[in-house]
């Protein structure tokens, strides 16, 4: 059993090496074209703005690793859902109340992970099958509960945007969110997502449950959306029912680019969390050029090309380790 957790313990290294190599070139970059990132201000905003990607690559990572390619495509537009219901429905009915917003963006996304994650089970539905409709079905709810960006996030929040101090309240809702994961490390429940999604067979013949390790899962995927849509909701200060499906694309792209295996069994909070961190390092470097009309598309095509690098490099690691 020790050589099977030294081993692991390897595996999860190596699988870090793609990122914490990325990370370090990105930083040699960032400190030779525009080093104003590591001032006060600078840094506050970083954290500001990468915050919400960091929270909603976290919120796949537990759903990847529990295995059957549990991609789920609808992490997006649930941030945007639960942040136009926020601005709508609580901030416009005036209940404003920080306990009534937090019970609300945090029970909200688990509520609704834990009903995807019952009809990916029960129902038998592929995964991608019911997250890719859950993505349509809430980008076209979203901009009914919402037809445009409007609406003022509640006043206790609004100092929360200004992204001029490191230590913020958004930098809490990351330290919560670590927290979280770190306590979850610690129980059962996280040896057996890992084997769940390593080998279900496996893990089932073992005596492990894996329709509830799933459902567990999700739920904790869900707590991690609403952390992301409330660190959103403080970055714009509003309401917008469209944005927040980006946040998919790119946080699949991060949670692969911090290594973790989209098969299942293998990924951590420190993996996304380096691959939401180059991700921002790497958009934040190329707004340093003038690419003028096209830079949003040159953006893309630099995280398509290091999504495919990070890829095969990934694959190479693992032959070697089944070489080995």
């Amino acid at each position: 059993m020790s050589l099977r957790k030294n081993l692991s313990a390897v595996s999860q290294d190596r699988s870090l090496f793609v990122p914490a190599a990325l990370f370090a070139v990105l930083i040699v970059g960032v400190l030779m074209l525009s080093p104003r990132l590591f001032t006060v201000n600078g840094l506050g905003g970083a954290i500001l703005v990468a915050t919400p990607l960091i929270l909603t690559t976290l919120a796949l990572t537990p759903i990847v690793m529990a295995g059957r390619g549990s991609v789920d495509l609808s992490v997006g537009p649930l941030l945007g859902f639960i942040n136009v219901t926020l601005i709508s429905w609580l901030v416009g009915n005036g209940i404003t109340s920080p306990f009534a917003v937090i019970a609300w963006v945090v029970g909200l996304g688990a509520a609704y992970q834990l009903a995807q994650a019952l009809v990916i089970i029960y129902v038998r539905i592929a995964p991608i099958i019911v997250t890719l409709a859950s993505f349509l079905i809430l980008s076209g709810v979203n901009l009914m509960v919402m037809s445009r960006p409007e609406g003022v996030a509640p006043d206790w929040m609004l100092s929360w945007g200004a992204g001029t101090s490191i230590f913020s309240p958004v930098l809490l809702l990351l330290v919560a969110a670590f927290i979280i994961w770190a306590v979850m490390r610690r129980t059962s429940f996280y040896s057996h997502l890992r084997m769940t999604g390593a080998d279900e067979r496996m893990a089932y013949t073992s005596g492990v449950q894996v329709d509830l390790v799933r459902i567990v899962a999700h739920v904790l995927g869900g707590v991690f959306v609403g952390l992301a849509a409330l660190s959103y909701t403080a970055l714009i200060s509003s309401g917008d029912p469209t944005q927040g499906s980006t946040y998919t694309l790119q946080a699949v792209t991060a949670l692969v680019l911090g290594g973790a295996n989209l098969a299942g069994g293998r990924g951590g909070a420190v993996g996304s969390t380096l691959g939401a961190i180059n991700m921002f390092l790497i958009s934040y470097l190329l707004s340093t050029f003038s690419f003028g009309t096209v830079s949003g598309f040159v953006t893309q095509m630099a995280f398509g090309l290091i999504l495919v690098g990070s890829l095969l490099v990934n694959v190479f690691w693992i032959r070697r380790q089944a070489a080995n």
